[in-house]
């Protein structure tokens, strides 16, 4: 070891004898702070993290590398020094050892001089030092992969040009053979293992904090191939080509490729395993959650997952595949055998590709790749399936992906939340499982099913429906006993027990038209009934055997027992509108898109309050802009507070209405709301709105005249009602605001805490506005931007920051604690108007005067931000903007239902790593710093080296005692 370290000293101070070292160091830094700061535009990404100077790090070694390593053997044979080298008393594998360390010295001086950069990131926002560490961890092993080739091709010639383009030639190779613009060209298989060969695609996992022992392997394995290959080349040089020493040129041949061999084999063996590597992320962002591991450990039934992945498909989601069968795979090893895992491509089997089409409505997507001379259609499959007892579910491309734009304008594409998507797939559909027979033998007495369908005047695209259905409806009668029949009725023929006028009548159903001018139509329901109830099963979906499997199940679970948690909504009644000609318009406002978004982890029941409770089955109540509630209503959401339930209440105290004469929408206060029952549990929505200048701007459409056309296209304007609330202005750490980078609240109200009445409660502020927002008492929604040029509005008061959304945990007191219920004013009432009349006692249930400390409660000072209105609004502007809010929603339900599973893994990875807001000048400074710190370290370390250089004796090659 001694020999080799003096060898290393002696290479460094042949490059530190002259500027040669400090010019490529600082030829690299420069390079990369301009490559970090304007070609991957590190403050347009506003993201707090290092991954844009790890991105291009590949690229850059190469040449940096290529220009370390071309002299180092090449110089040596063309000044004759290589035979002096070789004649020392010192081995060929010392010398080489040596020089690799010197290059891999020099390399990790470079990378170690761009650590100003992570320092300053984590200044300017939170940062993750786990892909940071990742990241230099990669940046060494490509490194001393690249110095390994360097070294190799210079110790081919003797020309220091001809050794720096080989080089370049052959790590461009090794990157490029794995960059997606190769890979794309090829099946999936193949691009498969053009990426395991690839070092840029090797570079990928370690560089974002995960190190995987294949890929540790990879780039050790690949520098001691082309290290032996050095060693090789420099003893070949020494033999002569005679009999004598053919033994020991063929010894060496052969001790070399066995050992290269072996480095190969082993590459080979360990890429199936996908277990053994360390997540180095704060949160352990690529590491299954406890709860995963919970939910897979607690399976009762055999579970199967199968992806549907197409050899041939777009080069962006190619790269995406690896990854999730790798995350499939920890599913199935952490299950403990309970887990099935198949991956198939359906385009090479037809009858799995028949199965998915016709029994899970699986069917490949069109996607659009473009070349350099044409464009294609490829139509593929990225589709996952769950399959548990009778329940499937399956994830497509949508659900698994997100596409983000780059700086460039090109799309990044990349996974959203994989173990999210899958867990939350797969717990759906195991609390969602019930065995058929279990399910109608819970049920009081036999369901008939019957199918009302005109066979006869069915569109094309659907004749196959009625065999389709018959078929499912066979299977679950043939194993029903007796429990479940069903018919087939034409309610058109002549014979038919019930006409189209009774169908209308008892059911409201109406023949379907084919086409929206279309004469011709078409019955295709079914209605199940149960004793005196009767449910109507809409069509809906593809009308493949899993889409009618499953409507029929959630009809027949309506009617049991059912393993997912239950959340009831009420909404307000969706009242027509008038215009100003007194022509009646669809409803102005609807709430059917939180119901859906709910309906996709629970079971949402539309609640009606009017009846005084909340029924028993209802897991969590969720109010939507209460309005026009009387005290029985009142009575209902109190009352289910006080028996423990958990109640999310987003109310504001305007609604949004359209002006009939204007034209335009106006703000209307709410009458009958809630403010009186949450004013008692010491919360107090305050009759005003916040307006905030950051906000969401308001989306209007603009007519302009273009060469005599009339071109209509949308415009912004800022609307300070449209209150954006960012990271900044959210609960950290809190499990409802998780994964949630901003939440927008629409003509929202500020919320005031009681702090007496909440002192022995646990009360969170979830969000608030910003420091320089202000309140608007009247109701004028209108901005006036002529008077007011910025905002529209004017700035009243003084600003400040308002509570916008709090959650409290504890007991409550009733608000109908010291007053009579609703039902016993009704009683009374009725005992005043009939005293003359004897009356049957009624039996009037008692009121709960205090809550348990489980009971929770979630306010919002906004309805609105949950109107389906508003997110066309949004979507006008951007297409998934809105899902903010939703998401908000659905973690504020996961909380009062104690879901904290999905919390949980929602929350991982969802740590903000937003910059700190920083105008122009803020950002140049930070820049320049970054510029002059690199070049301090230049200076300081060429003078260290100088100043050391000259207290040390200069090491002469002839002298053999320091190589003893």
């Amino acid at each position: 070891m001694k020999q080799i370290l003096t060898i290393t000293r002696k290479e460094l101070r042949g490059y530190f004898g002259s500027p040669m070292a400090l010019i490529f160091i600082g030829t690299f830094l420069a390079v990369t702070l301009f490559s970090f700061f304007w070609i991957n535009a590190f403050f347009g990404r506003d993201i707090a993290d290092v991954r844009p100077l790890f991105r291009s790090m590949p690229i850059l070694l190469i040449f940096l590398v290529a220009a370390l390593t071309m002299r180092q053997w090449s110089e040596e044979q063309r000044s004759g020094t290589l035979e002096i080298l070789l004649t020392l008393p010192v081995s060929t594998t010392q010398l080489v050892l040596g020089k690799f360390l010197a290059v891999l010295a020099l390399v990790a001086i470079a990378l170690a001089l761009t650590i100003f950069l992570p320092i300053t990131v984590s200044f300017l926002g939170n940062l993750d030092w786990g892909p940071v560490a990742g990241g230099y961890l990669a940046a060494l092993l490509l490194a001393g992969a690249y110095t390994a080739m360097g070294l190799f091709v210079s110790s081919r010639t003797d020309n220091q040009i001809v050794a720096l383009i080989s080089t370049l030639l052959l790590g461009g190779v090794f990157y490029l053979v794995g960059a997606s613009a190769f890979t794309g060209f090829f099946s999936n298989d193949v691009a498969d293992i053009l990426r395991a060969l690839g070092s840029g695609s090797r570079f990928e996992s370690i560089e974002r904090g995960v190190v995987d022992i294949r890929d540790l392997l990879y780039y050790l394995s690949l520098t001691g191939i082309f290290l032996t290959f050095n060693v090789w080349s420099l003893k070949a040089k020494s033999w002569s080509q005679g009999e004598r020493t053919r033994p020991q040129r063929y010894a060496v041949t052969l001790t070399s490729g066995l050992l290269i061999a072996n480095l190969i084999l082993v590459n080979v063996w360990t890429y199936p395993l996908r277990g053994l590597r360390l997540d180095m992320t704060q949160d352990h962002e690529y590491t299954l959650s406890p709860a995963t591991r919970k939910l897979l450990s607690g399976l009762q039934e055999p579970l199967t997952i199968r992806g549907y992945f197409s050899e041939k498909t777009h080069p962006l989601l190619a790269p995406l595949v690896p990854q999730i069968v790798d995350m499939l795979d920890e599913y199935r090893v952490a299950s403990g055998g309970k887990v099935h895992l198949e991956i198939v491509d359906p385009t090479k089997d037809p009858e799995k590709e028949a199965e998915a089409n016709q029994v899970y409505g699986i069917r490949p997507t069109p996607f659009q790749v473009s070349g350099r001379y044409e464009a294609s259609v490829i139509n593929s499959y990225f589709d996952i399936l769950i399959l548990y007892g009778d329940q499937s579910k399956v994830l497509d491309f949508n659900d698994l992906i997100e596409v983000t734009p780059r700086h460039d304008g090109s799309p990044d594409v990349h996974l959203r939340n994989l173990e999210y998507d899958l867990t939350s797939a797969i717990k759906k559909t195991v609390y969602g499982f019930q065995n058929m027979d279990s399910i109608l033998a819970s049920l009081p007495e036999p369901v008939n099913l019957t199918v009302y369908i005109t066979p006869n005047t069915l569109p094309d695209d659907l004749k196959d429906v009625p065999d389709t259905i018959n078929k499912v409806l066979q299977d679950i009668a043939g194993s029903s006993n007796g429990k479940f029949t069903f018919t087939t009725v034409d309610p058109t023929s002549a014979d038919s027990p019930i006409k189209p006028k009774e169908l209308y009548d008892t059911y409201g159903i109406q023949p379907i038209p084919i086409s929206l001018f279309s004469n011709q139509s078409y019955y295709l329901y079914m209605v199940l009934g149960s004793g005196q109830s009767a449910q109507v099963i809409y069509p809906s979906g593809d009308m493949s055997e899993a889409s009618i499997k499953s409507a029929l199940i959630s009809a027949l679970k309506r009617l049991a027992p059912g393993f997912l948690q239950v959340v009831g909504l009420w909404t307000p009644p969706s009242t027509p509108t008038q215009n100003a000609l007194g022509q009646m318009q669809q409803p102005f406002s609807t709430w059917k898109t939180i119901a859906k978004y709910l309906q996709q982890e629970y079971e949402v029941q539309q609640v009606d309050l009017s009846t005084g409770y909340v029924p028993p089955n209802v897991d969590v109540l969720v109010v939507v802009a209460p309005q026009n509630l009387g005290d029985k209503e009142l009575y209902a959401i109190d009352q289910y507070l006080m028996r423990g339930g958990s109640v999310i209440v987003a109310a504001g105290n305007y609604a949004i209405m359209p002006d009939p004469y204007s034209g335009n929408i106006a703000a209307l206060p709410v009458s009958g709301g809630v403010q009186p029952l949450l004013a008692s549990y010491g919360i107090t929505v305050t009759q005003a709105m916040v307006l905030d200048p950051q906000n969401e701007p308001f989306p209007i459409p603009v007519t302009r005249n273009v060469n005599g056309f009339q071109m209509q296209e949308i415009t912004t304007v800022n609307y300070p009602f449209f209150v954006d609330v960012e990271p900044d202005g959210m609960a950290h750490g809190n499990p409802i605001v998780a994964n949630i980078p901003a939440v927008t609240l629409n003509w929202v109200s500020p919320i005031q805490v009681d702090q007496q009445k909440n002192a022995a409660r646990e009360v969170t502020v979830l969000l608030h506005s910003t420091d320089k927002s202000w309140l608007q008492s009247d109701a004028n929604i209108q901005p006036d931007f002529d008077k007011y040029p910025d905002q529209g509005f004017g700035v009243q008061g003084t600003p400040q920051s308002y509570n916008l959304a709090v959650a409290v945990q504890g007991s409550f007191e009733s608000y109908f604690k010291d007053r009579p219920s609703p039902f016993e004013a009704d009683q009374q009432v009725q005992n005043d108007q009939n005293q003359n009349q004897p009356q049957a006692p009624q039996a009037v249930a008692g009121t709960i005067k205090s809550s348990p400390e489980t009971a929770r409660l979630v306010v919002i000072g906004s309805g609105e931000f949950l109107d389906d209105m508003v997110f066309q609004l949004s979507s006008a502007l951007s297409q998934d903007r809105y899902i903010n809010s939703l998401k908000f929603m659905q973690n504020a339900v996961s909380w009062s239902v104690e879901d904290t599973d999905l919390l949980n893994i929602r929350a991982r990875g969802t740590t903000s790593r937003l910059l700190k807001p920083m105008d122009e000048s803020q950002q140049s400074f930070w820049e320049i710093l970054n510029y002059v710190l690199a070049l301090l370290s230049l200076i300081v370390l060429g003078f260290v080296w100088s100043y050391k250089q000259r207290n040390e004796r200069p090491m002469q090659l002839e002298d053999p005692e320091k190589f003893k």
